[in-house]
């Protein structure tokens, strides 16, 4: 079930009152409603799979209760292993067969060999990445001894399936989320209106921002060979305010969604294109995958407190798995290895810590030096999203190589001109406002602080104007992250 359908528009509202309905003691009876609605939300697009769900949460449920009953550290690595094998088989083998397979037939090719191997026919089950590495936090967590294994099945199964976030995040760790269930929720009316702020902003990001401009992404990426390098970039900066309106749009959705039922999950966005250097935009963009690898691959490999040639080992690893967690393709493997080659600069100067403040903060401009390196910083995200959006690796170098041609200071023309410099507007207004939010969680927080009740209304009221009048409906995009 998409966000940004019918579909859900009538789901939530039915859920949200059976929910609040049950008595706030009666912890259980919400989580079997918080279960049954996320098994259901996650069935409306294929139900085949939620036997992959329910799978993963026994498994780890069951393991979790085992690394409580013992401290014999053989059997605790045992169990650990037993846990990572059925996890990430799960997902090697749905998201990964074919990738292997196909690398193994061309490595062959290319030697002059000629082999007979032929993919599955797999489908891959929508946000398996993302329950997948939120279930492996219980178990790493629990092994770690960070967390008690928790002793209802219920309250478990509940964290891996909590719909908000199901399919596309925030990765949530069982240390913050899975305490939230086994205590008594009472409706907060001041959280369930800041969610509905911060769900107002994220329809706004997905169906206006990310939606219009994924008619000029697609347009141009789907026909680059046709188009001179001016239009090429422009294309590519379309798809960088796509993704971002995209995936961001649903965080903010899903944070906001989360809320109207008592529960805070995790930042996963902190405005990015904001950011001055690489290493500040990874502390912003995916917040909670970034720490997830930080956290269970960086730091375990030694992190920052080795020498610098093994930290910058580490910093390979790191954004390879990284681009090799978004998809079974070499483009974002090269996406991911873009990055690292960006960050290796700022760690050598030992720069990698010294934007940790918010930008401009306080000011309403930033200085030239400021607005300098957050350009900078744009352009190399931008540079990389190429191969992030690319059908394959000839396409991205193809589609580079015409930007850095002469073609690049040739004039931009195209079909639907006017409506690309009308979607520019929306983009320019919309990180206008973004930049005056930016000290705030989301921008719409901006507006508890007006006082005038009128004053507030007429701000929700013009924003969903604008959802309304100036978002894209000719068909229903799903979102990118779906796909990962």
């Amino acid at each position: 079930m998409y966000f940004n359908s019918i579909d859900f528009l009538i789901f939530l509202p039915i859920v949200f009152t059976i929910y609040w309905l049950i008595p706030a003691r009666h912890t259980r009876s919400q989580n079997l409603v918080l279960v049954f609605a996320s098994y259901f939300f996650y069935g409306w697009w294929d139900w085949r799979f939620l036997s992959l769900i329910l799978a993963s949460t026994v498994v780890d449920y069951s393991i979790g209760r085992l690394l409580e009953r013992t401290d014999n550290l053989f059997r605790r690595r045992l169990l650990l292993f037993v846990s990572l094998t059925v996890n990430i088989g799960l997902l090697g083998f749905f998201k990964y067969f074919n990738f292997f397979v196909d690398s193994f037939v061309n490595a062959y090719t290319f030697f002059g060999y000629e082999i007979s191997a032929r993919g599955l026919d797999i489908i891959l089950p929508v946000g398996i990445s993302f329950y997948t590495f939120q279930t492996l936090s219980y178990t790493i967590d629990i092994y770690r001894k960070k967390l008690k294994a928790d002793k209802e099945f219920l309250s478990v199964c509940a964290f891996v399936s909590f719909f908000p976030q199901l399919v596309a995040g925030p990765i949530e760790r069982a240390t913050h989320l899975l305490p939230q269930f086994d205590v008594e929720r009472k409706f907060n009316y001041d959280l369930a209106v800041d969610g509905m702020r911060q769900i107002i902003w994220g329809f706004l990001k997905k169906i206006v921002i990310a939606d219009n401009c994924a008619v000029f992404a697609n347009m141009i990426f789907n026909d680059s060979a046709n188009y001179p390098g001016s239009v090429l970039l422009l294309g590519a900066i379309f798809f960088a305010f796509q993704i971002y309106g995209d995936f961001s749009g649903y965080s903010d959705i899903a944070i906001g969604t989360a809320k109207l039922f008592g529960f805070e999950l995790k930042k996963n966005f902190a405005y990015p294109y904001f950011s001055r250097d690489i290493s500040e935009f990874w502390r912003r963009w995916h917040i909670s995958l970034s720490s997830w690898f930080r956290d269970y691959v960086y730091i375990p490999l030694g992190g920052s407190k080795v020498g610098m040639a093994k930290k910058l080992r580490n910093v390979f690893i790191i954004f390879i798995v990284s681009g090799f967690w978004h998809g079974a393709n070499w483009t974002f493997i090269i996406w991911g290895m873009l990055h690292a080659l960006y960050y290796i600069p700022v760690l050598l100067a030992d720069k990698n810590r010294s934007n940790m403040d918010i930008v401009a903060q306080g000011k309403l401009l930033p200085s030239l030096r400021e607005l300098a390196q957050m350009l900078a910083t744009f352009l190399l995200v931008v540079l990389a999203w190429i191969f992030f959006r690319a059908e394959n690796i000839q396409h991205a170098i193809a589609y580079i190589s015409e930007i850095m041609s002469p073609s690049l200071f040739s004039a931009v023309k195209f079909d639907n001109l006017y409506q690309a410099i009308g979607t520019l507007g929306l983009v320019f207004a919309f990180m206008v406002v973004e930049w005056l939010g930016r000290e705030n969680v989301h921008p719409l927080k901006m507006v508890a602080s007006i006082s005038s009740r009128a004053a507030r209304w007429s701000i929700y009221l013009l924003v969903m104007a604008c959802i309304y009048f100036f978002g894209s409906y000719s068909t229903t995009l799903e979102f990118i992250y779906f796909q990962f």
